[in-house]
């Protein structure tokens, strides 16, 4: 069995300097590169895009055909394959990645989720709460959280350390 190359191309600590346009492209095609590979192992057909957004190389895996990306689709498993490829990337170019991978649209699921988790406790802010917390989630989708509690007319802050890092939302 095939495994990913995850040899370096230079011999670099991982750092963590603003990314270019050009180096989060190159982010993206080691990102593809990698995941085509995983992709051969497992014997799973999709297609790769690849963008930069928001100072993040972006990469989504998409399918035509109905349910094939359904086990990869699901969020821990999305969130364990962009760790697995940002280690690549970060291995292959020495510098820290904030890649974002969507596999078959989980990102605007998992954006739906999230609001939906806002919406439920600003409810129980206007029932009388003072505050309501959110369960520990990850750096990018706090990053959402405080958005939209904004766009809501509210306030958060993230509290915790590590992986208990969590959002309390209050009327500010």
């Amino acid at each position: 069995m095939t495994t990913p190359d995850l040899s370096p191309v230079e011999d670099a600590p991982v750092e963590r300097a603003a990314a270019t346009v050009e180096q989060l492209e190159q982010e993206g095609d080691i990102a593809a590169d990698f995941l085509e590979e995983l992709m051969d192992i497992a014997d799973i057909d999709g297609d790769l895009a690849l963008d930069v957004k928001s100072g993040r190389a972006y990469v989504s895996l998409e399918s035509d055909q109905p349910g094939s990306l359904a086990l990869l689709s699901d969020p821990d498993t999305v969130q364990a394959l962009q760790e697995l490829t940002r280690i690549a990337v970060q291995n292959r170019t020495g510098r820290f990645s904030r890649l974002i991978l969507d596999i078959g649209g989980s990102r605007d699921t998992r954006q739906r989720e999230l609001e939906a988790l806002v919406d439920r406790a600003i409810a129980r802010l206007e029932e009388g709460a003072t505050q309501a917390s959110l369960p520990a989630m990850s750096s990018y989708e706090r990053k959402l959280v405080h958005d939209i509690v904004t766009e809501r007319g509210f306030v958060s802050e993230s509290y915790g350390e590590g992986a208990d890092r969590h959002t309390v939302i209050s009327r500010g």
